[in-house]
């Protein structure tokens, strides 16, 4: 069986004003903005007041040597095979919907305490950890699901909301499916990378944690990049502390059609002194394709556009986190637990076969015993995501779909649903 054919990214026009740049990033034009500016304009020498000049910290790393010091996978051993077996069995005996699935109804005794320093190692060690070996070919999709989400209710226990809506009702849609889609649906509604089998330049998500559990592989490719933020900003600190001025000052983030708020002001760049009880922190949170489009969801041309300043930014951000980068091979089985508050994720392009598919579903997740403090101008995202998220409205989604806020250029439903299946659409996570 042949593979389908890969469908051709559709083509929109550069909004007035906006720089030349798109979401994938080109090394040349990038240079040829660095030399450009530093020719023709006056350069801020120093960082922002109360920046520092320097982070240190085991979330600082070197993905080119890590691995010489930092062992971030997690095998999954006989023993705790059995205890996930029998909590998997556990909660199948209760008869309740997914959305009860927690520590109490998942119960792993042993391996508990495991989990926990997991996610004490996200917030306060190098920020990430992969756990290695869930038998999914032994399992149906439901079980498979039950057993992530079991998993990762020790090490998170809330989980965050990805979706308003579940076939055109209200839901808490918690579990999000990462998978090429381009087969199946029009090029011009897929409005994020996560649907294709495109590289996926370096960015955050939204939330505390992010988990991905690979249900399938994909038959060339498709790379898991993880590179340190904290490391990124004290290369940026050092050389070009004028990006940092940028990175910290509002920027105009697309809504893509928002009728009551068609752009958002913020920074992407969060400096958290240390307090009485917490450590000096920095917070990065940003996704390219907001400044600068991507296929069914091109850039506003309403809003106002980037400047080259923020241009230069976007792209200092990758290639400097390309640099440092740690490359993670995806295998079957993988669940990756990753702080998203200090470290950038990418992922290669890849090719999928027909009996080799690269498949992975994603979980935002919280963890109220080592959380961070939430940037006030963040706030009202995070409650989007964490607020209110109720077990009997809770969905998991058994099968891949485009999530609401990132289908493209759709036509809406007509009639009483329109106003609220459009702020539904548009909603930003």
């Amino acid at each position: 069986m042949a593979t389908p054919a890969i469908q051709a990214p559709p083509q929109f026009v550069t909004p007035p004003g906006q720089p030349d740049i798109g979401y994938t990033p080109d090394h040349e034009t990038y240079l040829s903005r660095v030399r450009r500016r530093q020719e023709t304009e006056t350069l801020e020498k120093t960082l922002p007041p109360g920046f520092p000049p320097r982070l240190e910290s085991e979330l600082v790393w070197d993905g080119n040597n890590l691995a010489e010091h930092y062992d971030w996978d997690y095998k999954i051993t006989e023993e705790d095979l059995g205890e996930i077996e029998a909590a998997l069995e556990h909660f199948k005996n209760l008869n309740q919907p997914l959305g009860y699935i927690n520590q109490g109804t998942f119960p792993l005794s042993n391996l508990h305490e495991t989990l926990r320093g997991i996610s004490k190692e996200i917030h306060t060690g190098h920020g990430f950890k992969v756990i290695r070996g869930v038998p999914v070919t032994k399992h149906t999709r439901e079980e498979n699901i039950i057993i992530y989400a079991g998993i990762a209710s020790h090490i998170a226990p809330i989980r965050g909301r990805q979706d308003h809506q579940h076939d055109g009702k209200p839901a808490d849609v918690v579990l999000a499916h990462i998978k090429d889609l381009t087969a199946d649906v029009d090029a011009s509604s897929i409005g994020a990378p996560a649907y294709t089998a495109e590289k996926q330049v370096f960015h955050t998500d939204v939330g505390d944690i992010i988990a991905l559990f690979a249900l399938g592989e994909a038959a060339e490719g498709g790379q898991s990049y993880l590179s340190s933020s904290w490391k990124v900003y004290n290369e940026l600190a050092t050389l070009r502390p004028d990006l940092i001025r940028t990175l910290a000052e509002p920027w105009p983030y697309d809504e893509f059609g928002k009728a009551d708020k068609p752009y958002t002001s913020r920074p992407l760049l969060y400096h958290q002194p240390a307090t009485a009880t917490d450590p000096e922190r920095l917070i990065i949170q940003y996704a390219r394709r907001h400044f600068t489009g991507y296929w069914g969801l091109p850039r506003s041309a309403d809003i106002p556009p980037i400047t080259e300043a923020q241009a230069e930014a976007l792209d200092a951000l990758h290639f400097t986190a390309e640099k440092y980068a740690a490359a993670l091979d995806f295998r079957q089985g993988d669940i990756q637990f990753v702080n998203n508050l200090s470290i950038f994720h990418a992922r290669a392009g890849f090719r999928d076969s027909a009996d080799k598919q690269r498949h992975l579903v994603r979980l935002w997740l919280r963890d109220p015993e080592h959380s961070w403090k939430t940037p006030d101008a963040l706030q009202s995202r995070w409650d989007r995501l964490y607020e209110r998220v109720t077990p009997e409205q809770t969905v998991f989604p058994l099968e891949p779909r485009i999530r609401s806020p990132s289908k493209g250029g759709e036509t809406l439903t007509s009639g009483p649903a329109q106003a609220a299946q459009a702020a539904q659409a548009s909603a930003t996570y």
